[in-house]
């Protein structure tokens, strides 16, 4: 009988190893929360920004609408940036405390897979400024980010499919209200992030 429970044991631990070797479980939840924050801050100034467009309406023109359009462009991209040094800093401190290595094929299939959903989405957001259907883009990117989750979390931690499974719903109730979007990227972006985060490093990290 001890025999047969050292040999599931074995198993086990066998079992553990392949899936450890499998899946990149460098990723820190530390840089979901600095996303999310980054995110928060982002959103604030397109608050703003649109906030001083509304106070003088009466002289907003086509030429307006190009330069916000670009100007929010320009904070997403300032986030995104942010948001992927953060996270390759902490990732790249996270391998080393754990002393496995930042890349390796697990990283490298996480990597493509979550970017092909990221890429098909940025160049369909891209379709909708074209031709002119900003309110959908904020919805546009939380659904096809969240299909991006989904489709790397196979490759990562299993929680992640979760956060995938959030932002794709919020993408589509934004689609919905048209109007709030910018708010439902806030959540999307800013509170989901810094919860899923926080649950990550409480659940993996912290010792």
């Amino acid at each position: 009988m001890t025999e047969q429970k050292e040999h599931l044991q074995a198993l086990s631990d066998i079992r553990s190893m392949m899936e450890r070797s499998s899946r990149c479980i460098s990723l820190s939840g530390l840089s979901g929360v600095f996303a999310g924050i980054f995110a928060l801050i982002g959103a604030y100034l397109a608050y703003e920004e649109m906030g001083s467009v509304y106070e003088d309406y009466s002289s907003f023109d086509y030429l307006d609408s190009i330069a916000m359009t670009v100007y929010f462009l320009e904070i997403a991209g300032g986030v995104l940036i942010a948001s992927l040094l953060v996270g390759t800093l902490l990732t790249i401190r996270n391998s080393k405390r754990k002393g496995i290595a930042v890349w390796d094929n697990s990283a490298k299939r996480l990597l493509i897979n979550l970017g092909i959903p990221l890429v098909a989405g940025g160049l369909f957001c891209l379709v909708l400024l074209y031709h002119g259907i900003i309110g959908l883009v904020a919805p546009a990117t939380l659904i096809f980010y969240g299909l991006a989750l989904l489709n790397a979390s196979k490759y990562t931690f299993n929680d992640i499919r979760y956060l995938g499974i959030c932002e794709i719903i919020l993408g589509l109730l934004g689609s919905l209200f048209i109007g709030y979007g910018l708010i439902f990227w806030a959540i999307g972006f800013g509170v989901l992030h810094i919860v899923y985060g926080a649950v990550m490093y409480f659940k993996y990290e912290r010792k």
